[in-house]
C-alpha cells in the first residue's frame, strides 16, 4: 500500500511528518521533525513521534484546518525514515541490493558450511 507522506508546518510552529488522508482531510500517524544544531555549525534533522516524551509510538491525527503550510517536496530519504520508524521496517536501496550475491559463500552459491556464512 502507498502512502502519501506529507510534511507539513502545523499551527503551533511545529514540522509534522505524517500520513496524508485526503478522503478526511487529516494527517495521521503524526512524527515531529526537530532541527539540533552541530557542533560544525550546521542542523541535524531528529525524528520523534509527536507525543514524546509521553508516547513513544508514531500515532495520532492532525485536523487538515490545523495545517498552515504542506511542504511541496519531501525528500525521500526523510519518508524512508519516516516508514521506517512507523512500521518497524527497515527500507533498502538499491545500493543494499547489490550485495546479495555475497550472502551466498565463498563456493560460488555452494554452502557446505554454514558458518562460512559468518566468516570474512
Amino acid at each position: 500500500m502507498a502512502y502519501d507522506i506529507r510534511l507539513v508546518k502545523i499551527v503551533t510552529g511545529d514540522m509534522v511528518l505524517g500520513k496524508w488522508s485526503e478522503k478526511d482531510n487529516k494527517l495521521i500517524d503524526l512524527a515531529m521533525l526537530q532541527m539540533v544544531p552541530t557542533q560544525q555549525g550546521g542542523v541535524q534533522m531528529l525524528l520523534l513521534p509527536f507525543g514524546y516524551p509521553i508516547d513513544n509510538d508514531i500515532s495520532g491525527e492532525i485536523d487538515g484546518r490545523n495545517i498552515l503550510y504542506f511542504y511541496r517536496n519531501t525528500p525521500e530519504d526523510l519518508k524512508n525514515k519516516y516508514l521506517e520508524a512507523s512500521s518497524n521496517l527497515t527500507i533498502s536501496s538499491a545500493a543494499d541490493l547489490k550485495n546479495l550475491g555475497n550472502l551466498s559463500g565463498k563456493g560460488k552459491g555452494q554452502v557446505t558450511d554454514l558458518g562460512s556464512l559468518f566468516k570474512k
